[in-house]
């Protein structure tokens, strides 16, 4: 009787995961969040509570810590070094394809930078109904609101999401083939190749967070951004960085190792209309340990004190 549960508890953990990732956009915190809801779930078990439905339990739990912890990270990021991107999630780029197709717009770097626009409850009852498809009656249980309350809110944040999301149509095929033509030119330094890749106003973000040596201030226009990302790769190349093609939140993208195996960085590259559109680069050793050991290569002296990353 136990092997059941203990079953679908496990499927829970990676559900209550999803949920959390969205809403803080760091795999690290999503994990404690998770942890810490599964802890209070064992614990009212063993205080006699009867829990009916684990999923209903945990769903509430996992949310509204997530709410509390968007709440109290806001001020952090407003004093965040340079620009702050979600830790990415990296997966082999032949990795459950029909999976990461279906999760790839909700987990998308834009998707979650868009999340950003939305207060802490807006995000947890629109993902709750968009992203996993929750009953008004349920959403509004977990975010103490009416159900009436809950659609109004849901309808809002929708429209302001809509409103700005971009529909990055190009196929999985297609992206892949031009993230290893990027890849092929930006290690070949064929300028103009890679001006050929880019969108006219395509965009370069790079998230140090004050601890690794990065852009302080976004990039903008194929020339600009061609030409730094060949000047990084060469300079790269020269310390015996290997660049790898990989899925960077359901999208193809590039992690690149030092000579020790170790990561350097991550890259998410969003395709529209054939060409890159937007160029996420994330060196924050904070936002990459939970991929494996760290190199130092980027890191900035001195800056290992600072704790935590918002």
């Amino acid at each position: 009787m136990d092997a059941p549960q203990l079953d679908d508890e496990a499927g829970l953990r990676g559900l209550m995961f999803s949920i959390a990732y969205r809403m803080t956009g760091s795999v690290a915190e999503a994990e404690d969040l998770v942890q810490e809801a599964f802890f209070r779930l064992g614990r009212a078990r063993l205080g006699g509570v009867v829990v009916e439905s684990p999923k209903a339990y945990l769903s509430a739990i996992t949310t509204r810590l997530a709410i509390n912890h968007l709440r109290s990270a806001r001020a952090r990021r407003e004093s965040y070094v340079g620009t702050w991107l979600p830790e990415p999630v990296v997966a082999k780029l032949h990795e459950s394809p029909e999976e990461m197709t279906e999760i790839s717009d909700s987990l998308s770097m834009a998707f979650l930078l868009l999340l950003e626009s939305l207060s802490p409850v807006e995000r947890a009852v629109f993902l709750l109904r968009e992203v996993f498809e929750y009953p008004y009656e349920d959403i509004a249980q977990i975010v103490d609101k009416s159900e009436a309350n809950c659609r109004q809110i849901f309808a809002r944040a929708r429209q302001r999401i809509g409103s700005q999301q971009a529909r990055y149509e190009a196929s999985r095929e297609q992206s892949e083939a031009l993230v290893q033509s990027f890849l092929a030119a930006a290690r070949d330094g064929d300028l103009g190749q890679l001006v050929d890749l880019l969108a006219a106003d395509v965009a370069l973000y790079g998230d140090g967070g004050g601890r690794a040596t990065s852009l302080p201030e976004p990039l903008f226009g194929r020339d600009k951004v061609a030409t730094f990302i060949l000047e990084v790769f060469e300079r790269t190349r020269r310390l015996g960085v290997t660049p790898n093609t990989v899925l960077v939140n359901g999208v193809p993208g590039v992690v690149t190792h030092d000579v020790q195996g170790k990561i350097v960085s991550v890259l998410s590259l969003e395709v529209l209309d054939g060409v890159v559109q937007t160029v996420r680069s994330i060196v924050n050793p904070d936002k990459l340990q939970h991929l494996g050991p760290v190199s130092d290569l980027l890191r900035i002296p001195g800056r290992d004190e600072d704790a935590g990353t918002p």
